[in-house]
């Protein structure tokens, strides 16, 4: 049995636990959070046996194997640097850290301690995208013309709704593009098999100033009635559209944004090639569109029997069984551990889940995008 403890229990660290727990091989042993009576709290409601308020102590529960940094992101560098030093395998929810110059410290930091290192991009691990990138890796589409996209929600649409992930010296100097662009980055440089080298970002703050509750509120939570409110200064952007070359000489563009009314959580993608095209959309994720020009269009769902063999075990269930999100997640964290069994790292741009390597990639991309928009030009990766 492989031991994991977890730092954080917002949104996300549940979201890790209850994926661990798919795999029959992991314990989650311990619950690191922010003050004793909260780890206690959170460890009880999970039915976890320990818990933790000082990461350095978490770090000495005996026995310790694995880590999730599950925290807020300015937390994230500090962290992660403290659990790569203890000896622990990694996984780390994105971004990896702040900075770049941070970036560089942690993958040199996890190559000389030679732990397992993950970051949590997720999306590639959809059974529809893996089989995307399949037809893609043998021919089926051709060669790359174009690609399209983008990455919408909603839940920063109204003047009210506020999250630490506003605040630059929380969340970053970004907010959208690094929050969900850096998915749909990631995602498709999974399937085209490419990396995004040069960028020309256009991005826009539609609220300004926003209203935030003076109790705070939750990430996606309902509308509160009778609740205070004060005005916060926002300097992360809403939204924006990006033009992006790739290294094979193709191109594309996408959009992301946090105020797309009615758009919960759409991640969408669209490949043109000299053979076919392909389109995937996270919200009817069992789907895959294909589209042709002599022959009739298709739509190819998860079923393992239709899907291409080097991918049919990324769906788990009979056709006509719908996955989603929560199984992309323990597809992600079955991958990590398969690694964490073996001892060792996989050879670098060789693994089946996103590695710091990866993380850091995109961070990079993100960083030129907000390049780019400052300076109105376009900038090389």
């Amino acid at each position: 049995m492989i031991n994991v403890g977890v730092i954080g229990t917002g949104f996300i660290g549940p979201a890790h636990i209850e994926a661990l727990r798919r795999l029959g091989n992991v314990a989650v042993v311990a619950i690191c959070d922010s003050s004793p009576q909260s780890a206690r709290a959170h460890a009880q409601q999970l039915s976890v046996p320990h818990a933790y308020s000082d990461v350095a102590s978490f770090l000495q529960h005996e026995g310790l194997d694995v880590v999730h940094n599950c925290t807020p992101n300015h937390l994230h560098a500090e962290i992660n640097r403290q659990v790569l030093l203890a000896g622990k395998h990694l996984f780390s929810e994105k971004p990896l850290c702040m900075t770049m110059a941070e970036a560089d410290e942690l993958v040199a930091l996890a190559e000389r301690t030679g732990v397992v290192h993950g970051v949590s991009f997720v999306y590639r691990q959809f059974a529809m995208v893996q089989q995307a990138a399949s037809m893609l890796r043998q021919g089926e589409v051709g060669r790359i013309f174009s690609v399209q996209g983008s990455y919408l929600q909603d839940w920063m649409l109204e003047e009210t709704d506020y999250n630490w992930r506003v605040e630059a010296n929380r969340g970053g100097a970004s907010r959208a593009m690094a929050d969900i662009g850096s998915h749909w980055c990631d995602t498709i440089q999974f399937v085209t098999g490419r990396k995004i080298v040069e960028v020309m970002a256009d991005l826009s703050i539609v609220w300004p100033t926003r209203r935030a509750s003076v109790t705070g509120s939750s990430t996606f939570s309902a509308v509160q009635e009778g609740v205070r409110y004060e005005d916060k200064d926002v300097t992360t952007e809403d939204m924006g559209s990006v033009l992006c070359r790739f290294d094979d000489g193709s191109k594309g563009s996408f959009s992301v944004s946090q105020v797309a009314a009615g758009r919960k959580n759409r991640l969408f993608f669209e490949i043109s090639g000299s053979a076919a095209s392909v389109a995937w959309d996270q919200e009817t994720p069992q789907q895959l569109w294909a589209g042709y020009r002599r022959q009739a269009n298709a739509i190819l769902s998860d079923d393992p029997i239709l899907m291409n063999a080097d991918v049919a075990d990324r769906a788990r269930f009979p056709g006509g069984h719908i996955e989603g999100w929560p199984d992309a997640f323990r597809n992600m964290m079955q991958q990590f551990y398969i690694a964490v069994a073996q001892g060792k790292p996989p050879e670098r741009d060789k693994a089946s889940f996103a590695t710091f390597y990866e993380g850091a990639q995109v961070m990079s991309i993100v960083e030129a995008m907000l390049k780019s928009h400052q300076q109105q030009c376009w900038v090389r990766v």
